[in-house]
């Protein structure tokens, strides 16, 4: 598939930023006071990065003006679904920061807005990799890894940004890494499983539906005689030996990189902890913008074979 900048800007940045609310409010209801200073800066960056992201898959759209309309399928699209979670999100979102931010309003128990936040933010995360899993004619998507991709990725992001933030202020507490860590490493597992299942999976269509046998068969002529919409949007080819660079170069970029340098952060004190840990944020997000264009780019839609893109 083509891998659009929009849509890729839209996964990295809205992930981290409903990966924060969930970190954030999670954290809030297990360990109250442990990050009340970060109230104001965690909050605006954290809608400021969903803002940016919904608004960028907007403009992905062929008629922006229209996409209210999307919400009105939600009984049966999993686009729809996104779109009432993501409005529906901000509800909690925004009582868990004000909340957090104005602690003398009573609107209730922090905690219940924090788990609150943290429930529609992974809802919201979830229904968009439901768009892409529910999609059976792309394998690559359709796979049982991509959900659980999606609930890892966006909170790892925003775990790493919130101890940025804390690095800032000060010394990071000991449990705040520890988290951060533990999610680098979940990330990197789920993407190397996925990856090396792809690589191995068995194609679904073959030249046995022509009745054939277990023969090579392959169009005489092809349908066309130049690059048409279904071969721009849905038979984008990345050759394999650039897709391995572009792996190592997100697992290092959002793996080893954010992990070596909160160790880092932990085993030091001063300045040093604030930029390692702001450093660990930005590779982070830099290797998940990576993953996720690869994730665009070496998906290969069924209809493909039907041009020879693809061998059978």
């Amino acid at each position: 598939m083509f891998p659009a900048p929009s849509v890729i800007l839209f996964t990295t940045l809205s992930g981290a930023g409903y990966g924060m609310a969930a970190v954030a409010g999670l954290l809030a209801a297990l360990q109250p006071g442990l990050i009340d200073s970060l109230a104001l800066p965690a909050m605006a960056l954290s809608l400021g990065l969903i803002v940016t992201g919904l608004l960028s898959a907007v403009a992905h759209l062929g008629r922006p003006a229209r996409a209210w309309r999307a919400l009105s399928q939600w009984r049966s699209s999993w686009l729809s679904r996104e779109g009432v979670m993501a409005l529906v999100g901000f509800g909690p979102i925004s009582g868990f920061a004000v909340a957090w931010l104005f602690p003398t309003v009573d609107l209730g128990p922090l905690g219940l807005w924090g788990i609150a936040s943290a429930i529609v933010s992974v809802g919201t995360l979830f229904t968009t990799a439901m768009i892409y899993q529910s999609l059976k004619p792309i394998a690559q998507w359709h796979h049982s890894l991509v959900v659980p991709g999606y609930l890892i990725l966006g909170p790892m992001t925003g775990a790493l940004v919130i101890q940025a933030l804390i690095a800032a202020h000060g010394r990071v507490p000991a449990s705040i890494s520890l988290i951060a860590v533990t999610l680098v490493v979940a990330s990197v597992v789920v993407k190397t499983a996925y990856w090396y299942s792809i690589d191995t999976q068995r194609p679904r269509s073959t030249a046995s539906a022509l009745g054939l046998g277990n023969v090579t068969a392959s169009s005489m002529e092809w349908p066309h005689t130049e690059e048409n919409f279904l071969l721009k949007e849905m038979g984008f080819v990345i050759a394999r030996r650039h897709a391995r660079r572009l792996r190592h170069m997100a697992a290092a970029l959002g793996g080893v990189g954010p992990i070596v340098l909160t160790v880092m952060a932990m085993s030091f004190e001063g300045a040093i902890v604030g930029w390692a840990c702001g450093l660990a944020a930005v590779l982070a997000l830099a290797g998940v913008g990576i993953e996720r264009w690869l994730f665009f780019a070496e998906a290969r839609h069924t209809v493909a074979l039907y041009y020879g893109r693809y061998p059978t």
